[in-house]
């Protein structure tokens, strides 16, 4: 029989508690949940406790978004990602731009210039063909801009109603600058946070197309690529320890991830944070925190302090940080945590997320 319980308003009436749901994935859940791809906790924990033993000595601990390598006499980086947005066409993009920008800026992120590129494509059957080729185009146009070649691929096809359209697998190699040693575990307090433009927009963007939302004014992705600024702010000369792309779990999650990694605290100032009005309305419409909504055109650095005026007036300087801003520091306090001080001036505690607040957003 149904678990039930008695009506807490005394009508006498039960309660089927079966049919309860709890809004947030459960963490000693037997089976795969949609949290586990999130970007956030569970996916931390699926690594940790399933990849990476069941890996065992073949496996790099680090297990990075991207991984360094020295080859002879240069040092190579590389990197893997899946895409399976829905929906497959949204203001701003379309889930070929993600798929190359997503890589590419994977290999920006450890200061390496992006080479080649592979692309493997898995269709339900039933996909119109005009549908797809739309997406193959973008994936050209995309590849064109961040200056990268595709170079191999594969194609799969599976039966209809075991898929959802497109999904696209990529992986990418990018020869790593010889001036820059970038990792999250080289964060240090003293350092200056820095965003390189507003947060949010992407997830924004694909929730209002996917779920027919209207917030007085139309949202379009951030999806860029961002080796060419990456590669202006290597040019300053400045040491910079950290870059990362806030993509699945935003800003908070990587924040997380970088404190973690370096065991160092981080202390945000949320009246710093550039929030464009839109992504603030549909956030507090929604119930959403704009720090952990998704980006695909943004990226975090962590720069020592007397680093951090030359390396934010190269950002200004290009297109696609010319809305950086500093947004916090590095602090030996409270190690491995992100608190963020709030616009009344109170603070709170920034955690990971453990699932994903919007899913299937990149």
């Amino acid at each position: 029989m149904p678990e039930t319980a008695p009506n807490p308003n005394g009508s006498g009436a039960t309660i089927d508690m079966e049919s309860w749901v709890c809004p947030v994935p459960l963490r000693s859940v037997p089976n795969i949940v949609m949290g586990h791809g999130g970007g956030g906790a569970m996916s931390a924990e699926l690594i940790e406790h399933l990849f990476l033993p069941a890996f065992g000595p073949a496996a790099d601990a680090n297990m990075g978004d991207s991984a360094v390598m020295q080859v002879g006499d240069v040092r190579l980086a590389f990197s893997t990602d899946s895409f399976v947005v829905k929906p497959l066409v949204f203001p701003g993009g379309s889930i070929g731009d993600l798929a190359v920008n997503g890589t590419v800026n994977d290999l920006a992120m450890v200061g390496a210039h992006p080479l080649m590129m592979s692309t493997a494509f898995i269709l339900e059957e039933g996909t119109p063909l005009d549908e797809l080729a739309r997406v193959a185009q973008a994936v050209g146009t995309a590849a064109l801009a961040a200056g990268v070649k595709l170079v191999t691929g594969d194609t799969k096809v599976v039966d209809a109603g075991h898929g959802d359209g497109v999904f696209i697998n990529t992986a990418g190699v990018g020869l790593v600058d010889d001036r820059v040693d970038i990792a999250p575990q080289r964060a240090q307090p003293g350092d200056v946070v820095i965003v390189s433009g507003d947060i949010g927009v992407h997830g924004v963007a694909v929730m209002s197309c996917r779920e027919g939302l209207e917030f007085g004014t139309t949202v379009a992705s951030d999806t860029a690529p961002l080796n060419g600024l990456v590669a202006a702010m290597i040019d300053t000369g400045a040491d910079i320890h950290v870059l990362r792309d806030p993509t699945r779990g935003g800003l908070a999650a990587a924040l997380n991830e970088i404190a973690k990694a370096a065991r160092v605290g981080v202390l945000l100032d949320e009246r710093t944070l550039p929030v464009p009005a839109q992504v603030r309305d549909a956030c507090s419409m929604l119930g959403l925190d704009p720090l952990y909504v998704a980006n695909e055109g943004k990226l975090v650095a962590f720069v020592p302090a007397q680093d951090a005026d030359r390396v934010l007036a190269a950002m200004a300087e290009h297109p696609l940080g010319a809305r950086a801003a500093v947004i916090g520091r590095c602090a030996a306090e409270h190690p491995g945590m992100v608190v963020a001080k709030t616009r009344l001036g109170g603070t709170r505690v920034v955690d990971l997320p453990i699932g994903e607040q919007l899913p299937r957003i990149c």
